[in-house]
């Protein structure tokens, strides 16, 4: 398969998977797999640079706190919801304290436990809450706030499918992306997005990347407990990775010393 046509392929893969863009899928398998992985924090920058783009013309219209509710909504309708419903399946089965796959039948049920119900009201309000502190800073910073927020969440992903991370399931997407990237990707990955943050706090451009990585470092230790528990990755665990990921960085680029 020529390099070109992979990366393609592999774009085309991490739209589909990470949004709702109707693009037309290409070839399809491990190595398609590892390059839309390693493709997943562009995918990240153009999602917000919508959203972005999104929560500064509500902003000028609305106030903060409806631009961002709304804001919030349209990214979960641009991601179908999936990574929502990951992270509610994610933390349904670490709530409920069971190992590999007992833990894994309960991802697998259509329902949402009490544990999943509180992780998604506690993550859906934190992202508005800040969104609408943001929206209130200069174009710029806020621009680069949800650039950096969506694109470090989508890093996380490129971190959880790097070679010697194992899936938990013989199938699903879990299976088709785990241990596809290899290690240069998630460090250019880190680099990027550092430097896209750099503009979101005015007067403090070492927060931005601060903020970055240290979100990314609990994003690891997340993965972690989540391989020892599960026994690997699924796209339940994708899901909540990137959610876990981008509202820490949200929350990370108000606080102020």
């Amino acid at each position: 398969m020529p390099a070109e046509s992979g990366r393609g392929d592999g774009f085309r893969l991490a739209l589909t998977t990470l949004t709702t863009v109707p693009v037309r899928a290409g070839r399809i398998d491990r190595a398609t797999a590892g390059t839309a992985m390693a493709l997943a924090p562009l995918v990240g920058l153009l999602l917000g640079a919508v959203l972005g783009a999104l929560l500064l013309g509500l902003a000028a219209l609305a106030p903060p706190l409806v631009a961002a509710g709304v804001t919030v909504a349209a990214a979960a309708l641009l991601t179908r919801g999936l990574h929502l419903d990951g992270l509610a399946d994610t933390v349904d089965a670490l709530g409920s304290y069971r190992r590999g796959t007992a833990a894994l039948e309960i991802m697998k049920k259509p329902d949402v436990g009490p544990f999943g119900v509180v992780a998604l009201v506690v993550v859906l309000l934190v992202q508005t809450a800040t969104l609408a502190e943001l929206a209130g800073r200069s174009w710029p910073a806020a621009l680069a706030a949800a650039l950096a927020g969506t694109a470090a969440g989508r890093l996380g992903v490129t971190l959880a499918c790097r070679r010697g991370v194992p899936a938990a399931r013989p199938d699903g997407l879990g299976a088709l992306v785990a241990g596809t990237v290899g290690p240069l990707a998630p460090v250019v990955g880190t680099v990027a997005v550092a430097l896209v943050a750099v503009p979101a706090v005015p007067g403090r451009p070492w927060q931005g990347p601060l903020v970055v990585l240290a979100a990314l470092a609990v994003a690891t230790g997340l993965l972690r407990h989540l391989v020892r528990r599960l026994g690997g990755i699924t796209g339940d665990v994708l899901g909540a990775t990137v959610e876990v990921v981008t509202t820490l960085v949200y929350l990370g680029l108000v606080l102020s010393g």
